[in-house]
């Protein structure tokens, strides 16, 4: 199946462009040894990473929002991971050929996160990727986050396209919910980090894809 009249492609960041796992589990895991606790095994951090520093501090500490310990943890971790975020966060390599192609077939594309722009500049310009997104959106780009639309309709607007005329792929369901508000397509893109709640299949995407080459397929460029 081919989706018809797609301009644009936007993109989540954590799980769906890159996979930043390995440094997040690494900041929390640092800060774990600060309290005197052992590390604990990265397959326990790599699927909350959608969580941000709300699901980190869920594994590394069993702390909620709501104890009052976790804002100061939050703040500890945040500033840990800036001070690593480049060491071992890496594209998806299976990701590179599609962002290849895309660029090689003048299809724009760009990035829609929920993190913070103090991380997501200086990480995305680590990776190359401002060279090549036509628009980047951070989590404080708009007054809102997902899963509001606000930010997917101001990445529309930047790309001089309808809502209508965007994908958007992403790893959560704040994405699929964010997208559907938006108006847009929605896609999962089964490599990411995808959480621990309900399985995928409920989260009511228009599309599940389980490698980033399907993308082409979908959108009739393969």
């Amino acid at each position: 199946m081919i989706i018809d009249s797609v301009q644009a492609v936007l993109f989540d960041l954590d799980g769906t462009l890159i996979d930043s796992a390995p440094d997040l589990a690494g900041a929390a895991n640092e800060l774990r040894g600060v309290h005197g606790l052992p590390e604990l095994p990265f397959e326990r951090f790599r699927p909350m990473v959608g969580s941000g520093a709300r699901g980190m501090i869920g594994v590394a500490f069993d702390v909620g929002p709501d104890d009052a310990r976790f804002v100061p943890l939050r703040d500890a971790f945040l500033d840990r991971y800036e001070q690593r975020m480049t060491r071992e966060t890496r594209v998806f390599a299976a990701v590179l050929p599609l962002l290849d192609a895309l660029d090689r077939l003048g299809h724009p594309w760009g990035v829609v996160t929920n993190k913070a722009t103090r991380f997501t500049e200086p990480l995305v310009r680590s990776l190359a990727l401002d060279q090549r997104a036509r628009t980047v959106i951070a989590g404080d780009t708009t007054a809102h986050s997902k899963p509001h639309p606000a930010p997917l309709l101001e990445a529309a607007r930047r790309v001089g396209l309808e809502p209508s005329q965007c994908i958007y792929v992403g790893d959560d369901l704040r994405d699929v919910q964010a997208g559907h508000a938006a108006g847009m397509t929605t896609v999962v893109a089964g490599w990411g980090y995808l959480g621990a709640g309900e399985p995928i299949e409920a989260w009511g995407a228009e599309y599940i894809i389980k490698t980033p080459s399907e993308l082409l397929n979908l959108l009739g460029l393969a």
